[in-house]
């Protein structure tokens, strides 16, 4: 029996090695480490001590050094290199790499302990360059971009290839964000870092095997660790780029349809909103805005100024009462366009063979699409975003940017379709980025796209699910591909609130879809025009249940304003799921329907119909309180919720700090003035401690630049006594703070204190039997303020 194992341990191990490739030397680089083998080199280098990047660079052919995904530079990382007679040892402050000479293996070690290893690394088939890599047999996998296949992921081959698709429910295993990207329950992440089009073997086989298949390009990988999924989410975004802090108005409700025809269909829905006290701060305006007809308009790319009169004067109408003009945009120049002359004149559209534009049909047209990769283009498609946002417009809709249909004959300046066809959304957002830099540049922006790659969200992409059916089915995934795209660095994921596609009028999931939009990036409520999308055209009880959930979007301004800055400056998601909270329980990897909404909030939305409880799991490191009836629920837990139609399931963490606000219909009417400070009390909870960010909420560069300040609030409880410090920074650039005072509510307070006191002074206070909770003015003249409450 021994001799049978020792066999196949030993075929095993043969197996997930290369026995074709020889190890030949190796040279100490500044950066890491060059291998020879007999069949090319391995090039390695550190960036961080927990992110390192292997290049394989096959015999014959050159080292491609650029990287569409990557910003960061290699740091200055600390490590040795030793030889022995049968492995080369790379030993640094982080990450270490065994090399094995004979077969010839790669594995990576973290903490002592093994991370992932090669399989047979690089090869080479008929159709396809390959890098593989061992997995483990429990281990669960998640990666791949956007897509509604359950979180764990493994056992799926996934193409990528950016493409919508129209009206999708509980699975699609293709849609408009595909990212070469894998995180594993084992702690780590894998990005591929190369541009064309290939596959995500995720074990497919069954096999223990992991494969990148690709048509052609860089054979290089970072493989980014860290000790919590924090910090490999946060090493990850260093490596590719932060998101910019948005707009303030950005985490407002929005105004949309497919499509609003004309000024008046957009003043008019407006003024609804105005006069039914729903909240409001942007309104996008589909295709309509260029063309009468969905078909054969496409790149005009100017206003229809007989159905949109005056509409510079009808932007700045809007702005005055606090709502931004958002326009739709497409990359297609339809032959019948106003532009289509203009287009080929100026030689901005992808080429032919001959050099000709290249044309062809799809639904809207006989096209040609905007070369996105070629200088000449990209200034031409600037001109017109400059143009218009010199009028008034506040942010962009890019649509159709996978591209949508893309024939992989056509060829762009910098390579065929098929080679840059899952970074042309990424080019698009650079392109809109960049040019506000240069002529908006105190102005952020905001910028709505369907597709992108990897590192996209470092020039501020706002991506969406895409064109998602109106139906349980498709509410059903929208937690999970939000959470999952979080993890890959665009943390702003959302869904069309309602549901997209199909004319189904269905109100209680449109309300159940709204409670979840509150505690997702971006509240957008989208779809085709046949059933409104807007609540203020909704039947009375609709309207009452999503006004109220639209007035819960804007009470957590502060807080989801703080958790912008969070992800800005350290890359943490809004959305996270419960493994965050218990790494070591796999059972978590699979739960998308719960999650956490920064880190003090646990969602549990509706996502069936006619159900009156569902589960909820409690993550065990606290103790969680009901948002809305204050009743404690033991960390570690499985309880039965009762569900109730006004709201969806909404639990804090016990000794959180949540920073709201009071109601408003604008976030253009928002100041310091506004915050309240709540705290929720348990006598668990021992000390915590969070943050609240404010700057002006639209001005480019403000954290940057030191105009901004940061209360910090610091909590410590004890059997008879609760201690709650607020200090206030101010940014190098800020004079003074705008924090004068603030409404502390202290809930869960079972009985009322015996003595309360701020700055070692006695106060007087109100304390709310019913509610079991104080409010407490609180002024902040001082850089630091005390308060105790003894029992």
């Amino acid at each position: 029996m021994a001799f049978l194992t020792g066999c196949l341990l030993l075929s095993f191990s043969l197996y997930s090695q290369n026995t074709n490739r020889n190890y030949l030397g190796h040279e100490k680089t500044a950066a890491g480490v060059e291998i020879t083998t007999s069949d090319g080199k391995y090039l390695f280098r550190y960036f961080t001590p927990e992110i390192i990047e292997t290049a394989f660079v096959p015999s014959g052919q050159d080292y491609i050094e650029e990287s569409h995904a990557v910003v960061l530079k290699p740091q200055t990382v600390n490590f040795t290199v030793s030889e022995g007679e049968e492995k080369v040892f790379i030993d640094s402050e982080g990450l270490d790499i065994e090399v094995s000479k004979m077969p010839f293996q790669v594995t990576y070690f973290f903490d002592g302990e093994k991370v992932i290893s090669e399989n047979t690394g690089y090869s080479k088939g008929e159709e396809h360059e390959k890098l593989n890599f061992n997995l483990t047999e429990s281990e669960v996998l998640m990666g791949g971009g956007a897509r509604a296949l359950g979180m764990n992921r493994r056992g799926n081959r996934l193409q990528l290839y950016n493409k919508a698709h129209y009206g999708y429910e509980t699975k699609s295993e293709l849609l408009n964000f595909t990212l070469p990207i894998v995180l594993s329950s084992e702690k780590y992440l894998l990005h591929f870092d190369n541009a064309p089009i290939g596959y995500l073997d995720l074990d497919s086989n069954f096999s223990n095997i992991l494969t990148y298949e690709t048509i052609g390009g860089r054979k290089t990988y970072q493989l980014v660790v860290g000790d919590t999924w924090e910090n490999i989410v946060g090493n990850y975004t260093l490596l590719t780029g932060r998101q910019p802090l948005p707009p303030r108005w950005a985490f407002g409700n929005f105004s949309s349809r497919f499509g609003y025809h004309s000024r008046k269909e957009v003043e008019e829905t407006i003024e609804k909103f105005r006069e039914e006290e729903i909240p409001v701060d942007a309104v996008i305006i589909d295709l309509f805005w260029f063309g009468h007809e969905i078909k054969g308009t496409m790149g005009n790319l100017a206003f229809v100024t007989d159905s949109f009169p005056q509409p510079k004067e009808m932007m700045q109408d809007l702005a005055e009462d606090g709502v931004k003009t958002i326009l739709v945009t497409e990359p297609f120049v339809l032959t019948t366009s106003n532009r289509w002359e203009e287009a080929v004149r100026e030689d901005v559209l992808a080429k032919d063979s001959l050099g000709n534009p290249f044309t062809y049909d799809f639904y809207f047209g006989n096209t040609s699409l905007i070369d996105i990769f070629d200088p000449q283009a990209q200034d031409w498609f600037w001109n017109i975003y400059e143009e218009l946002t010199e009028m008034g417009v506040g942010g962009w809709w890019g649509d159709l940017g996978e591209p949508e249909v893309h024939p992989e004959s056509l060829i762009h300046r910098t390579g065929t379709a098929n080679e840059v066809h899952n970074i042309y959304g990424h080019y698009w957002a650079k392109l809109i980025h960049e040019g506000y830099q240069q002529s908006f540049s105190d102005q952020r922006p905001f910028i709505l796209m369907r597709a992108g790659a990897a590192g996209s969200q470092r020039f501020g992409l706002m991506p969406w699910s895409g064109d998602v059916n109106r139906s349980w089915g498709g509410l059903k995934p929208q937690p999970e591909i939000s959470l999952q795209m979080g993890l890959q660095g665009l943390a702003y994921m959302h869904s069309d609130l309602g549901g997209f596609a199909g004319d189904n009028l269905n109100d209680e999931l449109y309300v159940r879809w709204l409670q979840y939009g509150v505690f997702q990036p971006i509240f957008r409520p989208h779809a085709q025009e046949a059933v409104p999308s807007e609540p203020v055209f909704r039947e009375p009880k609709t309207k009452a249940l999503s006004k109220k959930a639209i007035e819960l979007r804007y009470q957590l301004v502060p807080y989801n304003y703080t958790l912008a800055f969070r992800n800005t400056t350290e890359g943490l998601p809004l959305m996270r799921p419960l493994f965050f909270e218990e790494p070591e329980n796999f059972r978590l990897y699979s739960v998308a329907g719960t999650y956490l909404w920064g880190e003090n909030f646990l969602i549990s939305p509706v996502l069936q119909e006619n159900i009156d409880q569902q589960e909820v799991y409690f993550p065990k490191e606290s103790n969680w309180f009901d948002f809305y009836t204050g009743e404690k629920f033991s960390g570690g837990t499985t309880a039965t919720i009762q569900l109730k139609e006004e709201y969806i399931p909404t639990f804090v963490r016990g000794g959180a700090f949540i920073p709201m606000a009071k109601p408003m219909q604008t976030t253009q009417s928002f100041s310091a003035e506004d915050v309240e400070l709540h705290y929720f009390f348990d006598t668990d909870a021992g000390e915590t401690e969070d943050i609240l960010y404010h700057d002006d909420g639209k001005t480019s560069g403000s954290y940057e630049n030191g105009e901004y300040e940061i209360l910090y609030f610091k909590s410590r409880t004890t059997e008879k006594k609760l201690s709650i410090d607020i200090l206030k920074k101010l940014g190098s650039a800020r004079e003074a703070s705008e924090f004068k005072e603030v409404d502390l509510v202290i809930h869960n307070l079972d009985k009322r204190p015996g003595e309360i006191q701020i700055n070692s002074k006695k106060i007087k206070f109100e304390y709310d039997q019913k509610e079991h909770k104080l409010l407490i003015p609180v002024s902040l003249n001082n850089d630091k303020t005390s308060l105790t409450i003894i029992n």
